[in-house]
């Protein structure tokens, strides 16, 4: 059971993410998170240093969250291709909502912190994926495919349209049109 300031840790990154998805990472400031939490400024300081660790917090919440568990499916033995189709019904999901993207703010936390916080992330995301290709291409799945060129497909195409979508309309045909690029790639042509 998580305690009363794991809890309120919890809400005030829950609270604060759609601000990082509105205003983007260099509008947000404590101020504004203490209106959108009712926390006062000692209150919320106690938990977050600066609006850059809140939105470190943000993200490795919505990391560990949106992910499947990869290593989990595949130490059930689910099926390599189940687990894609259920990854990539998700990110279309994710790519029709750009107002729930944080792309921009992202890339503004990017710009003015200098942490390793999106690398790392960014690694662990092309570690997972490796691991599910190299799963599904041993189980027969997947075809024998490059695995670092596809990789590259899947993460930079999905966060390009994340991007995009903040700015254009991004039509749905487009966006099944990339994952429908990941399946053919990764199972071939569909029957």
């Amino acid at each position: 059971m998580a305690t009363k300031r794991e809890r309120t840790r919890e809400y005030i990154i829950n609270e604060s993410y759609s601000l990082f998805a509105v205003k983007g990472f260099k509008q947000v400031t404590m101020k504004d998170v203490c209106e959108v939490s009712g926390m006062s400024r000692g209150g919320l300081y106690s938990h977050f240093s600066g609006t850059d660790k809140l939105f470190e917090a943000v993200l490795e919440k919505i990391t560990k969250e949106s992910s499947i568990d990869f290593q989990g499916e595949i130490e059930k033995g689910t099926s390599a291709v189940k687990i894609l189709e259920k990854t990539l019904g998700r990110m279309e999901e994710e790519m029709k909502h750009p107002e729930e993207s944080l792309t921009i703010a992202l890339y503004e936390y990017a710009e003015t912190v200098n942490s390793d916080v999106i690398e790392r992330l960014n690694n662990d995301a092309q570690e997972r994926w490796k691991s599910l290709i190299r799963y599904g291409i041993k189980r027969g799945e997947f075809l024998n495919v490059s695995i670092e060129q596809i990789v590259n497909v899947i993460l930079y195409s999905y966060q390009g349209v994340r991007m995009w979508s903040s700015i254009i309309s991004m039509k749905p045909k487009t966006i099944r049109s990339i994952t429908d690029n990941i399946r053919k790639q990764l199972i071939g042509e569909q029957k």
